[in-house]
Order: structure tokens, then sequence, then C-alpha cells
């Protein structure tokens, strides 16, 4: 159901909509976190590192795909808060033509270059081969990833997060099961073990690509409009692209980041890939989390810029803050003081490194979860405001010190464990940007079209 988010109470408005993008959110990561216990617990050590490994690389097109669901859905929640229907179905149908196009082009570009990444990344010999299958495997699945990004992206514009938590719990929870039976009873069908997971995945996501796309035509039938819509508009495509090349750019980097920091990791031995794949996984599910609820936040800021109706940004920023902090607090707790544990739950027998890496991680940095909270739900709103210059530059200043730290910190006394000292050097300095761009925005006057 399509909901206007321009009228009604703003913290009611704005909970109401970002809790099932959590539920959501909770059951996408559930994909990864499914493959890596699956892995760990049935497959070894050595598999969970390929898997963990191979994310990394992955990343770099969940990048592209996040671009073309945050640059549609900014767009169409602008539209659809000035109820602007036909260019809102024909921004739609645009999304749809360049996103197959790019994922084409990510396709043909990931399954020529996969031997090429691995190595980049300094892959050990041992998980080279299952890490290489994974990812395969996974680039043929791309055109599920592409477009169940953009149907998500065009829900959460309308106002409608219940339907897309409805998909990824079914598919999340029918993919758990898949990859049991993958690895065992059908194990015989797979040549290494991990592809087993990795073809459980891709069938699943499959799944509930079709099914979004089917029910966000269907939304379109209650969304009237005088005439038909054009399917293409270059005047639109750049609208989409000033949101969504910088999001292609900060998920990107991050992408590139991750696998600078992969290659260093990697040097430190399977134990330490081990550990460390088991607790980002865990840290995977907070800031993919917290991130999900800032483009919650960026849909409902655009709504109301689109309506006219810029004072209830502000309103929208303190509740969505209230509402982070609400969900950092256990998860802070939970992996400080039992990381240990969680990091078992990937691993049946770990090594000391692996243990020791994966309590050690998320130690350093739960408690910081608070800061880089803040600093997503300010970069919700200026993404919301299409302010993608300063939103660039918060974000960039962040994920550059990450990665210059702790390549830097790993090669003094502190070893791996400097790596991960760089995660909350990079959120505090890039939250104080954050906060002050947010700080600064004139929600006063209508200046966005």
């Amino acid at each position: 159901m399509n909901k206007d988010l321009t009228v009604g109470k703003p913290s009611t408005v704005v909970w109401k909509f970002c809790v099932p993008l959590f539920g959501s959110i909770l059951f996408q990561q559930l994909y990864n976190i499914a493959d890596s216990f699956v892995a760990g617990k049935f497959l070894g050590e050595n598999a969970l590192a390929a898997v963990g490994n191979s994310y990394e690389i992955t990343l770099i097109f969940i990048a592209f795909a996040f671009g073309c669901n945050i640059g549609c859905s900014i767009t169409v929640s602008q539209l659809f808060g000035a109820k602007k229907y036909q260019e809102l179905k024909t921004a739609v149908y645009t999304t749809l033509i360049a996103s197959g196009i790019l994922c084409v082009v990510m396709m043909a570009g990931g399954l020529l270059g996969s031997d090429w990444l691995l190595r980049l990344i300094h892959t050990p010999q041992e998980v080279f081969a299952a890490s290489k299958v994974y990812l395969d495997i996974y680039i043929w699945g791309l055109p599920f990833v592409f477009y169940y990004n953009v149907a998500t992206g065009i829900f959460s514009a309308l106002g409608n997060s219940k339907t897309p938590f409805l998909f990824l719990m079914s598919s999340s929870l029918a993919n758990i099961g898949m990859d049991i039976l993958f690895t065992t009873k059908l194990a015989f069908l797979f040549s290494y073990g991990v592809d087993g997971v990795a073809w459980a995945t891709f069938l699943c996501q499959g799944v509930s690509c079709i099914l979004a796309l089917v029910f966000v035509f269907r939304a379109f039938r209650t969304i009237k409009t005088e005439g038909k819509a054009p399917i293409f508009s270059w005047n639109l495509l750049g609208r989409i692209l000033v949101v969504a090349i910088p999001s292609i750019l900060q998920q990107s980097f991050i992408s590139v980041g991750n696998i600078i920091l992969q290659s260093v990791i990697n040097t430190f031995g399977t134990g330490v890939m081990a550990g460390y794949s088991a607790s980002i996984k865990l840290n995977n599910l907070v800031i993919t989390s917290l991130t999900t609820l800032g483009n919650g936040i960026s849909n409902f800021t655009a709504q109301n810029i689109g309506a006219q109706k810029l004072p209830r940004v502000r309103e929208g920023f303190k509740a969505g803050l209230k509402l982070v902090w609400a969900l950092c607090l256990p998860l802070a707790l939970l992996y400080f003081f039992a990381g240990k544990y969680l990091v078992l739950f990937f691993l049946d027998t770990p090594s000391e490194a692996a243990l020791h890496t994966g309590v050690t991680f998320l130690r350093i940095v739960a408690p910081f979860y608070f800061v880089v909270a803040a600093k997503l739900v300010a970069d919700g709103v200026l993404r919301g405001a299409e302010l993608m210059k300063k939103f660039m530059i918060a974000t960039f200043t962040d994920l550059i010190l990450r990665v210059v730290l702790a390549k830097a910190l790993s090669l003094t006394a502190l070893g791996a464990t400097g790596i991960w000292l760089a995660w909350p050097i990079g959120w505090m300095i890039g939250t104080v940007l954050s906060i002050a761009f947010y700080r600064k925005g004139n929600w006063n006057t209508d200046h966005y079209f």
C-alpha cells in the first residue's frame, strides 16, 4: 500500500515507515550470514574464509545496484510528494532500462575479471578455487540483485516499506534451508561445497526479484495518470544520476576500500581471515541496518521537499536519530560482551587466531555504533535533499581515513589489531562533518525545484 509521508506527526510517520525497513534489512543480511554460517559449520574454516573473501568483491556489484536503488528512490519520492504521477512512472521505466544496461556491463566485466580480482586481494591458494566458484555464480545472479534493489527503492519511494519486508522474510528463511540442503543432502552435485551455498542464494534472490517486480507493476495500476507515461526520459535520467552517481561512488569506494583491507588482512593468514569474515558479517548487519534506516529518512525528506513541507525535515531527523540510537544500544552491548559466542556461531572449532580476531574487532567497533548512526541519519537528510556534494565530502573523508589508517597501523606493532582501530577514527571525523552540513541546511526555503 502506498503511503504519503507528508502528512501526520513526523515522529510517528518515520517510525512506522522505518521499522519494516529495519526488518527487511535483517532478512537481507540473513543471505550472507546464512552463507557464512553454513560454510563455517558444514564445510570448515577454509570455506568460511572463501565466502568472506569473495564477499568483499561482491560489494562492488552491490554498490552499483544500490546506486540504482537510491537514485530512483529519491527522484520517485520527490515526484510522489509533488503528485507528478506521469513523470513518476517515466522515472521508474527509465531506471529499469538504464539498470539493465549497467547490469550487463558489470556481468561482463565481473566474469572476465574474477581471477584478476581474487589475485589482486592476495587470495591464498588454498581458498582460491572455492572463492572463484562462489564469485562466478554470484555474478550470474546480478540481474536479480539489480532489479530487486530497484524494486525496493520504488516501494520505499511510495511509502510502502511492508511489502519488501514480507518478500525478504520469506526468501531469507528459504535460503537458510536451501544452504543446508545444498551442502549436505545434495552436496554430491557440487564440486567444492561452497558452490552449493552460492546456488542456494542465487535461486532465492531470483524468486524475490521476480515477485517484487510483479508487485511493483501491480502498485502502478493504482496510480492514475492522464495518458500513457513515456518509457524513457533523458531529463529524468539526468536527475536520477545526480543522486545515483555519488551513491555509487560512495559504495564503490567502500568496496574498493574493503578490497584493500582484505588484501592486508589476507597477509595475516586464514585464521585471521576467518575471524574477520565472521565478525565483519556481524558488523555489516548493524551498519547496513543503520544505512537502510538512513535511506528511509532520505525518502521522508524527499517526499516532504516535493510537497513543499520543509519544516518537517528537521522533525524527521530528530525522530530518525532516536530510532537508530534505540537500535544501537542492545546491539552494541551484545557485540561487546558476547562477541565470543557470536563468532562461535559461525565457526565450529575455530583456531585461536580466528576467535581472537573476531572478538577483538567487535569489542573495538561496537561502542562507536552510536557515532556512525548519527552520521547515517544526517547523510539520509542530505541525500533526500539532493545535497550530494556535502554528502560526498563527509562520506569520502570517513572512507579514505579508514583505509589509510588501517594500512598504516597494520604495519606497526599493533599488527591486525591496528586495522580494526581505523573504523572508529574514520566514523568520528565523518560524523562531525555530516552533522555540521546538516545543521547548515536551510529547511525553511524551497530551493530544490
